[in-house]
């Protein structure tokens, strides 16, 4: 136990919020360098497409486990 918690309760507060802050950041540096590069609006969307894929596979692993437990 640390600081009270197991370690299935800290792996999965920081695997459920921590890579979820970890995506928001992602999802800043992908603006910032689609600003910086001057990418215009499909170039921009391209960005997003090819570097935000992996996020929809972790949204959708929670959503699933959102539905399979419910």
């Amino acid at each position: 136990m640390i600081f009270g918690f197991t370690e299935a309760q800290i792996s999965s507060f920081f695997l459920t919020y921590g890579v979820g802050a970890f995506i928001l950041y992602m999802i800043f540096i992908i603006g910032q360098l689609a600003w910086a590069s001057k990418a215009g609006r499909f170039g921009t969307f391209v960005l997003f497409l090819g570097l935000g894929v992996g996020f929809l596979g972790f949204l959708a692993k929670v959503v699933i486990q959102w539905w399979l437990e419910k």
